[in-house]
């Protein structure tokens, strides 16, 4: 398994060794001892979520407060620009955000710790995104900050006439970042 760092160096890509010959192909998804090698910490990961969405759906940017979730996420189908925005008011990276592409050609994972928010674009017709998560989902300490927030710029790269994502109604009314709740 290959580690690719990001500018945020807690948000880690994992990309597999495949092996392929003319029956198809294989490769390790997940393997808890290389990740706490690569991450410097070794999580249980509670639950495992599954979505599908069409072309120019954003869905986030969601994190947990009080019970922050780490996710390790793949696009299973499809390809899509993954987002995580570091909201610890300690880090030096507070308020800034990384972005990439991951696809089901790819194979990558990426690793988005406990801390920071967490979003995605569909770039593809469709994609079906997985990933798995440190803990559980609770409704009342969820929050999401709006997509297109001034202050984090994020460079979602919208494709179409109109540029116009395709949003929940809870996502389109997430809040500012400067009203958003943080982590310490």
């Amino acid at each position: 398994m290959k580690v690719i760092p990001t500018e945020i160096p807690e948000v880690l890509l994992f990309e597999p060794r495949v092996f392929e010959d003319a029956r198809g192909a294989f490769f390790e998804s997940y393997n808890r001892r290389t990740f706490a090698r690569a991450t410097g910490v070794d999580v249980e990961f509670v639950q495992d979520n599954l979505s599908r969405s069409v072309k120019n759906v954003i869905r986030g940017l969601h994190y947990q407060v009080e019970r922050p979730q780490g996710k390790l996420v793949r696009a299973l189908r499809g390809r899509i620009f993954d987002v995580a925005v570091d909201l610890r008011e300690s880090a030096s990276t507070y308020g800034s955000w990384v972005g990439f592409t991951l696809s089901e050609a790819d194979r990558r994972m990426a690793w988005i710790p406990p801390g920071f928010a967490h979003g995605f674009l569909v770039l593809s017709d469709s994609a079906d995104v997985h990933y798995k998560v440190t803990d559980y989902w609770y409704a009342e300490h969820e929050r999401t900050i709006v997509w297109n927030d001034p202050d984090l710029a994020v460079g979602w790269p919208l494709e179409g006439a109109d540029l116009r994502p395709v949003l929940s109604a809870r996502d389109a009314a997430g809040l500012a970042f400067r009203a958003a709740d943080r982590y310490p």
